[in-house]
């Protein structure tokens, strides 16, 4: 008990004072008119439960100006990842670069239904997260390209993005899953409400700390969403060579699970819909596989097509694509006209242009910054550095909530 005690507190100054904004900030005024048609419904693909008697809506209705602000979100994902692969290609991005292309219906529908006080900690594969949760397009590209302007100030990189109520993409394979069990946690000793959603791979599915975090999460019934991104490749090796059990939604065994069509962005937001009220009513955490492809290889590096066929990846582009399969489903319901989306296209892409052309001219931090904001409340004036006799001076750069 005397360890617990010591623990409550810590984990609950986590979300403290976090809020987030209700989604991102538009990047684009939508001057086009909508169409005349209010709204529409749509059927999804059928979801496949584990130790649960039902599961999410198998239909969905739509808005005109929902339709509109799903689509810019789902544009401007795409195009994030398209200015950060060429930022890596001109050498720009220096390091790891893991892009989301081909993933953005799953952290669209998630972000769509999450409310204020929920938060998201997920892999490396987060620039579009990052934006999502509030991050503007030059703070995300000018994080990668380690400039001042980024949500990190330049010092985290392409796998340190951060945000409010966003505890970032996190290099270490499958760690950010205990570590959201614990903001989890802080959820249900502060009361907020909030539900976490702590997002991993098909490649760290068979992580051990996986299912210790899964322990403690049902022991305490924490209000905790495991959800697992099945792009259908570990790194270079197909889910079928890396596990006994490709069904990742039934892999939290005394957790329920359900699968989801990840290339839906309204299945993925029924789904995201019925986890919350599930969590919210105290029956503890639920897991979640988003099926899902990704485009480009694990990393800048891998080109992707020595452990599987060009082809293969072209007959999802044309067949499953998440941003083509939207926009002919709101254009065939006539809850957009091609005009519209043509002028959200072209804004979104004017919007990104801005953005790289900052993140590759804004400058550096100063030497002296390296040692800042290391602690949210730094007791000493001082921090050892790597030589101990000359220690760094700890200044605060951003101001404090």
């Amino acid at each position: 008990m005397g360890i617990m005690s010591k623990i409550i507190p810590s984990a609950a100054k986590l979300l403290a004072t976090n809020t987030i904004p209700k989604s991102a900030v538009s990047i684009v005024p939508i001057t086009a008119k909508y169409s005349t048609k209010n709204e529409a419904t749509f059927e999804i693909k059928p979801y496949k439960l584990h130790k649960l008697e039902k599961g999410p809506a198998t239909s969905a209705t739509l808005t005109a100006e929902d339709a509109i602000k799903i689509y810019e979100k789902l544009a401007v994902l795409r195009r994030i990842e398209t200015a950060a692969g060429n930022l890596y290609k001109e050498k720009i991005i220096r390091g790891f670069c893991h892009l989301y292309s081909g993933q953005e219906a799953v952290a669209v529908g998630m972000r769509t239904a999450m409310r204020d006080a929920d938060s998201v900690i997920t892999a490396y594969r987060c620039h579009g997260w990052t934006y999502l949760m509030g991050v503007s397009t030059v703070g995300v590209l000018a994080e990668l390209t380690g400039r001042k302007s980024g949500c990190s100030r330049g010092k985290g990189g392409s796998m340190h993005l951060y945000g409010r109520n966003f505890y970032g993409g996190n290099g270490i394979v499958g760690a950010q899953v205990p570590l959201g069990a614990g903001v989890a946690f802080a959820h249900k000793y502060n009361g907020d409400g909030g539900v976490n959603f702590a997002l991993y791979g098909d490649g760290a599915a068979n992580q051990g700390q996986l299912y210790e975090a899964y322990n403690m999460a049902k022991l305490w019934n924490l209000p905790c969403v495991f959800v697992c991104e099945n792009n259908g490749y570990g790194m270079g090796t197909s889910v079928d060579r890396s596990s006994a059990s490709t069904e990742y939604y039934s892999r939290g065994d005394y957790i329920p699970g359900i699968w989801v069509d990840g290339m839906d962005v309204l299945a993925t937001r029924e789904a995201t819909r019925f986890a919350i009220d599930y969590c919210t009513s105290g029956k503890g955490p639920l897991l979640m596989e988003m099926e899902t492809y990704r485009y480009s290889g694990h990393s800048m590096s891998d080109p992707g097509t020595s452990y599987r066929t060009r082809d293969e990846v072209q007959e999802v582009r044309q067949t499953r694509d998440p941003i083509t399969s939207f926009k002919e489903k709101i254009i065939s319901n006539e809850l957009a006209t091609p005009d519209q989306l043509k002028e959200i296209d072209t804004r979104v892409r004017k919007e990104v242009e801005e953005a790289t052309k900052i993140a590759k001219s804004d400058s550096e931090i100063d030497l002296e910054e390296l040692s800042g904001d290391v602690y949210y409340n730094n007791l000493e004036s001082e921090i050892r550095g790597v030589c101990p006799d000359t220690p760094l001076q700890h200044i605060e750069v951003v101001a404090r909530n």
